[in-house]
């Protein structure tokens, strides 16, 4: 038989109303996982490899914007091949560059080289990045399919980036939120950070 305590967790596991108190019931929100433990931290404020990613990141990002400008002039004009291919190589050079510097990091911080917890998932989607620039860069070194067919195929790998890119953005923003957070205490009952309005 169901006792009420139970019946009540889980009414609350399978609630999506935000408005519990309208219900008359009270709503415990439980803080979301730190993205860095205080040792994480620590180690991630003391290791220079912080430092190269934070000069890295913004290198490659102009170097894509560079790239990325070449390679639609070429398949807009037909002019241009040998520089937008040039520019997508470098830019893939830089994309290893950035990826192997970013797995010595992420073993300095979290123990690990790829696929630490707090970054999973930016870590599998960045497989997906440097497989299809690897892939650009394999089929222009095999002379596989027409200039057409290669530009297309930087052009997904662009695609691939930007979304991790934004991926990495929004795991930088949510650290930041979480050492407001932590700075300014969780108000586990409400849902809210302890800040008043």
């Amino acid at each position: 038989m169901l006792t009420f305590d139970v019946l009540a967790k889980v009414i609350d596991k399978l609630d999506a109303s935000p408005w519990g108190s309208a219900t008359g019931r009270t709503h415990h929100v439980e803080p979301p996982r730190p993205l860095y433990t205080p040792d994480e931290r620590r180690r991630r404020d003391s290791t220079p490899w912080t430092l190269v990613q934070g000069i890295l990141a913004p290198v490659q990002f102009v170097v894509f914007l560079v790239s990325l400008t070449l390679v639609l002039r070429t398949l807009s004009t037909g002019e241009g091949y040998e520089a937008a291919t040039i520019s997508v190589i470098v830019k893939t050079g830089v994309l290893y560059t950035i990826m192997v510097t970013g797995a010595i990091w992420e073993k300095v911080v979290f123990g690990r080289y790829l696929f630490a917890p707090a970054f999973y998932w930016e870590d599998v989607f960045s497989m997906l990045v440097i497989g299809l620039h690897t892939a650009y860069v394999a089929v222009v070194l095999a002379g596989i399919g027409d200039a057409q067919f290669q530009l297309w195929l930087a052009l997904a790998a662009y695609a691939a980036y930007v979304v991790n890119a934004a991926q990495f953005v929004m795991k930088l923003r949510a650290a930041r939120l979480d050492e407001q957070r932590q700075r300014g205490g969780w108000d586990g009952d409400t849902g809210a950070l302890g800040f008043s309005k």
